[in-house]
This record gives C-alpha cells, structure tokens and sequence, in this order.
C-alpha cells in the first residue's frame, strides 16, 4: 500500500469516526429515553398489578364460590342424559340387583337373629365395577383442561388489565 492510499484511508477512518460520534449522541440519548419508559412502564405495570392482585385477594371467595357452583347445571344435564342412555341403565339394574341380594343377605340373617339361630348368612360382597373408575379418570382429566382454559383465561384477564391505562 502507497502513502496515498495509507492517508486516504486514515481520512476515511478519521470522516467515518466523526460521523459516528455525531450519531452516537442522538443514539444514547434515545437508548436512554428508551430505558426510562422500560423502566416507567414496569412501575406502572406493577402499580396495575399490585391494584389487580388487591382486588382479586379481597374478592377471591365470591370468585371461588362461583367458579365452584358453574357446574351445577352441566351436572343436573349429566344426570339426566345419562339416565336416558341405554347401557346406563343396563348398568343400574346390574347393581340394582346388587344391591337386591344385599336386601335378601340382611332379611335372612335378620330373621335367623329372630329365631335365635346362629347366622349363617354370609356378609354380602362389594363387587367394584371397573369401567366406573376408567369413566371418572376420563372425566376428570376433561375437567383438569377445561380448568386449565379457565386458568388461562384468568391470566389473560390479569394481562389485559395490566395493560390498560388508568
């Protein structure tokens, strides 16, 4: 590289080095008007919330007291759709009779207690059914997601409150 080329790139350098000292200044000068509305924003983002969580602690138990009773309806319709479903009922007149041998058990040794025997009816049996226990993990990990929905809901309300201005 000549002297030439040597001092006219130092004179590009010392120009462009100029040049970005002339807009670093507006730069930290807006990078600071940037940190101060970060930082405002936090503040009042933490006002909101702190005004939010108040609210939301004083009023928890009217909310959870709602939340608790929203599915009494949806449980009144479970029953009565479920009355009308067929192998519903085949099920109850299943452990109807169940329960039919258990009148039976308990009239037989009633009546030897009467007489005076010695019982020699047997104690009667609980026989669990299975799919019971299969349809209430089923429903209850339906009902874990509808919740999660909700929750996702109450976050959402708690964000959107934030955001607001006053």
């Amino acid at each position: 590289m000549t002297t030439n080329e040597i001092q006219k790139a130092a004179e590009r350098v010392a120009k462009l080095r100029a040049q970005a000292e002339k807009l670093s200044a507006p730069l930290a000068d807006a990078q600071a008007e940037l940190a101060s509305a970060q930082k405002a924003e936090a503040t009042r983002r933490a006002e909101r919330g702190e005004i939010y969580d108040h609210e939301f602690s004083r009023t928890y138990s009217d909310r959870a007291r709602e939340a608790a009773s929203s599915g009494d309806g949806a449980r009144d319709r479970f029953y009565e759709l479920l009355a009308e479903e067929p192998w519903f009922a085949a099920y109850v007149e299943f452990r109807a009779a169940r329960h039919k041998r258990r009148h039976v058990l308990d009239e037989a040794q009633r009546a030897q207690r009467a007489l005076q025997e010695v019982v020699t009816v047997p104690e009667q049996r609980y026989y669990p059914v299975a799919i019971l226990n299969d349809i209430e993990s089923h429903a209850e990990k339906m009902a874990a997601q509808k919740a999660a929905e909700f929750a996702e809901e109450l976050r959402k309300t708690r964000d959107d409150f934030l955001e607001t201005k006053d």
